[in-house]
């Protein structure tokens, strides 16, 4: 069965839930279109901010996508929030000709992701030359601690840029 097909297939026949992950593929390929982000980033519809000096922050809806078998946010969804949450603060706050992947992250999952969305700061710890470490904190809309994680981040330059 080709591509149309089977999109079309799921649009008649299938559940709402299965719409809705159409419709996250759908929201990750032009988020990557007009943002140039990761596609993980447009599955979540991830947007963020600053929402104080040196807190940056994201508010994550709970979608379909995002759950275990559980019913609850899967671990690695949580992972993916706190990563990017404290990727988009480092790197909002180097240098054009600069740029920061992660080499390490510890997370302490508090307790099991439940709600109607998630929200994420995430906070300088430490901004060096070479590497760069945060911390972000992850709650739902109640307030109730979900995790707790830490980074560290490696601070490397654009190829053909010079500072």
């Amino acid at each position: 069965m080709e591509l149309q097909e089977q999109i079309r297939s799921v649009m008649e026949e299938g559940t709402e839930e299965e719409k809705e992950i159409l419709r996250l593929a759908v929201q990750a390929i032009r988020q990557k279109r007009t943002r140039n982000s990761a596609y993980p980033s447009g599955f979540l519809g991830l947007s963020g901010s600053f929402v104080e000096e040196g807190v940056y922050r994201f508010r994550l809806p709970i979608t379909a996508y995002m759950l275990n078998r559980g019913g609850v946010v899967h671990g690695g969804i949580t992972a993916t929030l706190a990563d990017s949450t404290m990727g988009s603060l480092i790197n909002k706050s180097l240098p054009e000709n600069s740029y920061a992947v992660t080499v390490e992250m510890k997370v302490h999952y508090l307790q099991p992701g439940r709600g109607r969305e998630l929200i994420s700061d995430a906070r300088m710890i430490r901004l060096g030359q070479t590497l760069a470490v945060a911390e972000c904190r992850i709650a739902n809309e109640r307030g109730h601690q979900i995790a707790v994680a830490t980074g560290t981040f490696s601070v490397l330059k654009r190829p053909g840029k010079r500072s």
